[in-house]
């Protein structure tokens, strides 16, 4: 019977299935694009913030060649625990690091790569246990990559360029590899770089210019409105006059090469200027407020880099002063004193190679009255006034004066 009945009953009536449509896979982001009110930032990875924030931005490239030159110009002096040397191999080494380079390029190079992407790398090549590495090389920093071992600790750098790697060994105990890294609160082995903190200010900046280059290109005017009034009254327009009158603006109104040309407009249009609103007059003050977030991210009084409206400091020679220490100081001292410590690995005689303060112009008349303290201090030792000084004590029997 249930057989019967499913024979005699009239078939489902099926439901018409629904049309096809293609989607496009691209539609999310196209949605996503054209969103309003979406800010939009560069991408944060070494490559894009050295090409904005350096090489496509002139306070963060000031900021980077000033502090960098400004350290590999420092005089320096090797000493170590007895005495201050006027010849060391390490100071003749640094003076010819290579057959391309001189200190000053050398130490320039590093000093770029560690205030650019936070990390610095320092090949020594032919080194050898007891006797100081044939050259230096600066390796550029986002071509190298950290390999660390199973506990944590590096074992090994890669080199990559282009499809070519190159595998720099540090198990042993004379490293090819001097890594100099910046403080990184979240990162093991990476640095770091003052342009990832100055990123947002960069952003802004950068988008200032375009700006200001695009009110430029339209007679430095802001933009206006055109109102039609039809014969009776009527504020609409059809659609082959609103595209007529598209073209015409695009094509012979509009771009630096109509700048100030006259507009002829027919019967029921008409031209309503619109003047700077208060943002607009504030646009400025938003990009130096920028500028001075990247100087300070870089540690550049904002003075020494002409950007106005900064009155920390009360004057220029006060302003070089402290750049030179609070910012160019503590980044050389770190460095040489890295640098010192590699090569001693080689040496097998640990030295300090640290900047001579005597000889910075910057700091002379701090340093003058320095020495004068110390000069007057009566109740100091010879060898403890030297110390205050950092310099070496005086060896019984060889006299000399604080």
């Amino acid at each position: 019977m249930i057989k019967e009945f499913f024979k005699r009953a009239p078939a489902p009536a099926q439901t018409p299935p629904a049309p096809e449509r293609k989607a496009s896979v691209t539609g999310s982001v196209l949605a996503a694009v054209q969103g309003a009110g979406r800010t939009v930032w560069s991408p944060r990875d070494t490559a894009s913030l050295i090409r904005n924030g350096f090489a496509g931005n002139p306070v963060g490239f000031r900021s980077v060649k000033m502090i960098a030159e400004a350290a590999a110009a420092l005089p320096l002096v090797v000493q170590d625990a007895e005495r201050r040397y006027d010849a060391h191999p390490v100071a003749d080494r640094l003076a010819r690091p290579n057959g391309a380079q001189g200190r000053a390029e050398l130490l320039e190079a590093l000093y770029g790569q560690i205030l650019l992407s936070g990390d610095g790398y320092l090949e020594a090549v032919g080194g050898a246990s007891g006797a100081v590495p044939f050259e230096l090389h600066v390796l550029r920093s986002d071509r190298m990559r950290l390999v660390p071992g199973s506990d944590g600790w590096p074992v090994a750098y890669e080199y990559a360029v282009g499809s070519r790697k190159h595998r720099f060994d540090v198990t042993g105990d004379l490293s090819p590899i001097c890594h100099i890294r910046n403080f990184h609160p979240l990162d093991d082995h990476y640095g770091f770089s003052p342009l990832q903190a100055a990123a947002s200010a960069v952003d802004v900046h950068n988008s200032a210019s375009r700006w200001s280059k695009s009110l430029l290109d339209n007679a430095a005017r802001p933009s206006g409105a055109i109102v039609y009034r039809g014969p009776d009254g009527q504020g609409s327009m059809t659609n082959d006059q609103y595209a007529r009158l598209v073209d015409e603006m695009a094509s012979n109104y509009q771009g630096a090469r109509n700048a100030g040309r006259p507009m002829l407009l027919e019967g029921g249009l008409d031209w309503k200027p619109m003047g700077f609103s208060p943002s607009d007059m504030e646009f400025q003050q938003t990009k130096e407020s920028a500028a001075r977030e990247i100087a300070l991210a870089f540690g550049v009084p904002p003075m020494l880099l002409g950007i106005p409206g900064d009155a920390t400091y009360s004057n220029y020679q006060e302003a070089n002063r402290a750049f030179y220490r609070l910012t160019v100081l503590p980044l050389a001292t770190r460095v040489c004193a890295s640098i010192a410590e590699w090569i001693g690995r080689f040496t097998g005689e640990q030295v300090r190679l640290m900047p001579d303060l005597d000889h910075i112009p910057a700091l002379a008349a701090e340093r003058e009255a320095q020495w004068r303290r110390v000069r007057e201090a009566d109740f100091l030792t010879q060898n403890e006034k030297r110390a205050l000084l950092g310099l070496p004590p005086i060896v019984e029997g060889t006299g000399g004066q604080a």
